[in-house]
């Protein structure tokens, strides 16, 4: 990590000291069940690596906390507080806006300028959504362009020296490790996709872009005799950011299908070549090169896409935990809410939330944002802080929509494998974090009354990966408790 990054950061929020631990508000309560106990025991996790904050959200039984104090690296549990601040920050009507301009007269289908893509730094512009765009450039009369693409980014300011995520993999071209960027689409996302037909392996990649070649290395089987096994084909890619060379290997049987998505490209020659290749597509030509510019006061407007409202961006955000546009989502919170003191948009970001967290009543000393995505060795919270920014989310005037974003359990989302044939099926929205020593939850969940909780529970330990049964054992044991006095869900 860069040294000015790292110092900024640092400026901006907790000192380091607070990574570790910070001084306990109020003592524990109550023990760890002992299903819970005896589950981290057989995983070898310590009970002091393990945190929880399970709070009553409609006056019924008694606040748990234990370890609730600890400052620890959430995973993608971070994402909670990002959502929620963008719903209540920005609102959940917030969009952002594409567009496409020309510059210049057209006379026969001819564009005499240039076509300008303008960004507005929507993490949710997708290929269909861009395709539509130029759609509407050819019904403007549009067929062919003799000047230059000119691509716009977002007004986004980043740190100068943000350091990247290290996957843990070594494989730098993962979907999830994408980062943001003022002309981000689609994403940057490969989708390869291996057909084995008789005679061979066939090779499809969308979109396909000629920055973007592929070696063929993957061996033709014979039909399997039943149905298809898991696919034995391996993605290895060079990627300078101005092209990509990306090797299969490995074996498929006839009939089957492999397939696998990966980033590549710089978000610059992406954004460019994917207009470019869906335009020629349609018959058109761009004749002139590629240029980051501005669109001139003369230029028209063609075409806008408009991104679906916020709620819908949160939604896919923490069902699917996505990281690119959470810190894509982030960003924005910044940059809209950018003062003349804030140096970059990760400074205004910190600052707003932290306000909005203090005018809550949340004194949120240990929370370290570095991203609010979660993907970070840096980040920290304590789970008592999180578990109190669920039970503001309950009271909240979007708290539907904040809590139909999260996962739930054993049907949708990250959650959809877990909790299967347990009475929580079904009863539990819950927000899951995965890193290398990490391992969390976080989210409202039902007891056996139909009554409401929020609840966390965090793993930081080496042995973290192992903890999954004793994170779902929590929820389980919500799911059986019963009135026993009245907690307010604000006592800390």
């Amino acid at each position: 990590m860069s040294t000015l990054f790292a110092r900024t950061l640092l400026c901006l929020i907790p000192t380091i000291s607070l990574l570790a631990s910070v001084p306990s508000h109020a003592a524990d309560s109550g023990t760890l069940p002992a299903r819970v106990n005896s589950a981290l025991q057989a995983a070898k996790i310590p009970s002091n690596a393990f945190s929880l904050a399970v709070i009553p959200l409609e006056n019924q039984g008694m606040a748990q906390f234990i370890n609730a104090d600890q400052a620890v690296n959430p995973a993608s549990t971070m994402k909670l507080v990002t959502t929620y601040a963008a719903l209540e920050i920005l609102g959940p009507t917030y969009h952002w806006n594409s567009d496409l301009l020309v510059d210049g007269s057209v006379v026969d289908g001819t564009l005499e300028g240039d076509l300008i893509f303008r960004s507005g730094g929507d993490p949710k512009l997708t290929l269909e959504r861009m395709w539509l765009m130029l759609r509407d450039l050819k019904a403007a009369g549009i067929r062919h362009i003799n000047g230059d693409l000119v691509l716009q980014p977002a007004d986004m300011r980043f740190p100068a020296d943000i350091p990247p995520f290290i996957d843990d993999s070594g494989n730098q071209n993962r979907p999830f490790l994408v980062e943001p960027d003022p002309l981000l689409t689609n994403l940057k996302v490969l989708v390869l996709s291996s057909f084995a037909e008789r005679g061979g392996v066939r090779i499809n990649v969308e979109p396909a872009l000629p920055e973007v070649k592929v070696v063929n290395q993957i061996t033709l089987l014979p039909p399997p005799a039943r149905s298809c096994p898991a696919p034995n084909v391996a993605y290895s890619i060079q990627d300078s950011g101005h092209e990509a060379v990306i090797t299969l290997t490995g074996n498929l049987h006839e009939g089957c299908v492999a397939q696998r998505y990966l980033s590549a490209l710089t978000a610059t020659t992406y954004t460019a070549s994917t207009l470019r290749t869906l335009w020629a597509e349609m018959g058109g030509s761009i004749r002139g090169g590629n240029q980051i510019g501005r669109a001139p006061s003369s230029a028209r407007l063609v075409s806008r896409s408009t991104s679906p409202d916020l709620v819908e961006v949160v939604r896919d955000i923490n069902k699917w935990s996505n990281n690119t546009m959470a810190r894509q989502l982030f960003l924005t919170i910044g940059r809209e809410n950018r003062s003349a003191a804030d140096r970059d948009d990760h400074k205004a970001a910190v600052r707003v939330i932290d306000a909005w967290l203090e005018n809550k009543g949340i004194r949120a000393s240990a929370l370290v944002m570095e991203n609010g995505s979660g993907l970070s060795r840096m980040e920290r919270l304590t789970a008592r802080d999180m578990a109190q920014l669920l039970a503001q989310a309950w009271q909240s005037p979007y708290s539907a929509e904040f809590i139909a974003s999260m996962p739930l359990a054993a049907m949708d989302g990250t959650m959809r494998r877990r909790l299967r044939n347990t009475p929580v099926a079904g009863q539990a929205h819950i927000k899951t974090g995965s890193l290398r020593n990490v391992k969390a939850i976080a989210g409202i969940t039902r007891d056996a009354n139909g009554q409401s909780w929020a609840v966390t529970a965090i793993v930081n330990h080496s042995a973290a990966g192992a903890s999954g049964q004793a994170l779902d054992l929590v929820l389980q044991d919500v799911f059986r408790r019963v009135p026993t006095d009245v907690a307010s869900a604000s006592n800390r």
